[in-house]
């Protein structure tokens, strides 16, 4: 059984502020990697630059594709309902920055997806095309979950969660 769902979504803020340094370098899974790499050659065929792997936004993304695996919903917004730049926002502050703002594309499958396939099922969604291609972003956090037996809306199925935090901060 092949089960697929997608979502996609967008904020932007404007603080005050200054910049802060970046964080330590971030440790991938194959899939991860092959995401990333996937989406910097869409943006290449587009002429935009290619997104800069972020520590706080792969925190952010890993936090919330565990907690949409272990209690099983598939949601922007986290399970207490903190909307999602709020979530990402714990990790990828917006303070001591004159912008701030972030995007997310999410993705389920069942029982799995490679980074081609993630990739192009948010092509075909004009929303999770419009995140990947905004010539804003300047940085991205991926995470990847494999569930062999995911509770709530994944009905027990061996799944596949893939998230895609999108920011930029200046």
């Amino acid at each position: 059984m092949r089960i697929a769902a997608i979502a996609a979504a967008l904020v932007l803020v404007a603080p005050a502020g200054a910049a802060t340094p970046r964080g330590p370098a971030v440790s991938l899974s194959p899939l991860e990697r092959g995401v990333l790499a996937d989406i910097n050659a869409v943006r290449a065929e587009h002429h935009l630059p290619a997104l800069r792997l972020s520590p706080a936004l792969t925190d952010a993304a890993r936090s919330h594709s565990q907690e949409m695996e272990t209690d099983g919903y598939f949601a922007h917004d986290s399970f207490d309902g903190t909307a999602f730049w709020k979530r990402i926002g714990r990790f990828y502050p917006s303070t001591d920055w004159s912008y701030w703002s972030v995007g997310e594309n999410l993705l389920w499958s069942s029982p799995d997806v490679d980074a081609q396939g993630a990739v192009r099922m948010w092509l075909a969604s004009p929303e999770h095309r419009k995140n990947m291609l905004d010539p804003a972003w300047r940085e991205i956090g991926i995470s990847a979950v494999h569930e062999a037996a995911a509770p709530g809306v994944f009905k027990g199925l061996t799944v596949t969660i893939v998230t895609t935090d999108f920011g930029v901060r200046r």
